[in-house]
């Protein structure tokens, strides 16, 4: 809990101000280190604004002044401001159908520490069991639960506002479970639970691929499809969100069924099961998605022939994406990321036949990470339900005081 300001203390110099202050505060968090210069024009404050609203927050501790620079601007020596990131630490906790993967990280999201945890027993009580350990494990690095400032922990599914879990088909709950409150009153800690590709969505607007843009799209392609959009500088969020909306986009009509039954979806071409499945009758047996990646790559014309298929139906999909959304820039990542890279010619190829000719390049980021990504967007998710409200401000100003 954010320790109250100490009577009589405020931070900033006139009313209506701690709003703005949080957002000066905010920007430096996201895009800092900053010349004084290039905050102003880009929060819409004059100098002397700017001044008024920072001083306070420089003297709390929440800022700081960086070593000197060059303003890219006036070329004149300057001080930029930052934010001491490395004060504060967060676990973030993903969870997938067989494993629960967290990270340690910074008030910037960046990851100091890993680890990951089975989860055998599926039973929302074993979940919050071995969840509630790995989150303690991480803590222990930071000095333990109390030094942490939230966790964050993340599924496949459905979260309604109140935190808890609707739905979450890939650890087998079909009934409400309040995941929130359990975590909590384990952990003494606030626990904010979300769905994992809306969190990866909102940490890589913040700390990610989607920093420098206004609007990118986020897809990741693995055991589902997911998908996550930035407008406006903003994260899209409707009660669809936790869907998985891209799945049964129809990308081959004369393609095999998916478990749904629609022809040529997205998921019944561009999934790990999809790929495997393909794999099997090109291959003539079992043949994991790693494997077939691998012999891709090595040159096996088979596995080639499986990986270009799939590569240029993902390109239709990236092509759609664009094109729907003209976002500027899209950020592909998930456990089958690497056919866009194995099949980079095949990708192509299916961005620009369903493209206009005339239309801009696709911006196309394509990232294999490993599951811990999820984590740390679980941790970024937690990070800015921390610094979302005023308690941020209140903590440091009482903290300094």
């Amino acid at each position: 809990m954010a320790t109250p300001l100490p009577d009589g203390q405020q931070l900033s110099a006139a009313p209506g101000a701690p709003g703005a202050a949080h957002d000066v505060a905010v920007e430096v968090l996201r895009h800092g280190p900053l010349p004084r210069s290039q905050l102003a024009r880009r929060l819409g404050l004059s100098a002397g604004s700017l001044t008024r609203l920072s001083k306070p927050l420089i003297a709390s501790g929440l800022l700081v002044e960086a070593p000197p620079a060059a303003d890219p601007e006036t070329r004149r020596p300057t001080r930029p401001l930052d934010v001491p990131a490395d004060r504060h630490r967060f676990v973030g906790v993903d969870l997938s159908a067989d494993r629960a993967w967290g990270v340690l990280t910074d008030l910037r999201a960046q990851v100091l520490a890993r680890e990951d945890a089975p989860l055998p027993d599926r039973s929302p009580a074993a979940v919050a069991d071995a969840t509630a350990r790995l989150v303690t494990s991480l803590a222990g690095r930071a000095g333990g639960t109390g030094a942490v400032e939230e966790v964050g922990v993340t599924l496949d599914g459905y979260v309604d506002p109140s935190g808890v879990v609707r739905r979450a088909l890939s650890l087998g709950w079909s009934t409400p479970v309040d995941l929130t409150a359990t975590l909590t009153d384990r952990l003494g800690r606030r626990v904010v639970v979300g769905n994992g590709m809306h969190a990866f969505t909102q940490t890589e607007h913040w700390f990610g691929e989607g920093r420098a843009t206004t609007s990118f799209a986020a897809l990741a392609v693995g055991a589902g499809i997911g998908y996550g959009l930035v407008m406006h500088d903003a994260v899209v969020e409707t009660p669809d969100t936790a869907l998985h909306l891209l799945s049964h986009l129809p990308l081959d009509g004369s393609g095999p069924r998916c478990p749904v039954g629609h022809r040529g979806c997205a998921s019944s071409l561009l999934t790990l099961p999809a790929l495997e499945a393909a794999a099997r009758l090109a291959l003539g047996r079992p043949t994991t998605a790693e494997e077939l990646l691998t012999r891709a790559a090595a040159g096996d014309p088979a596995a080639q022939v499986v990986v270009d298929d799939a590569a240029r139906h993902l390109g239709t999909l990236v092509a759609a994406v664009a094109s729907f959304t003209m976002v500027e820039r899209i950020l592909l990542t998930g456990d089958a990321a690497a056919v866009a890279t194995v099949g980079r010619a095949a990708l192509a190829e299916g961005v620009h036949a369903a493209r206009d000719p005339e239309a801009s390049a696709v911006d196309l980021v394509v990232r294999s990470d490993d599951s811990s990504v999820w984590g740390r967007g679980a941790a970024g998710m937690a990070v800015q339900a921390y610094v979302s409200g005023p308690e941020w401000l209140a903590l440091e100003a009482a903290e300094a005081g």
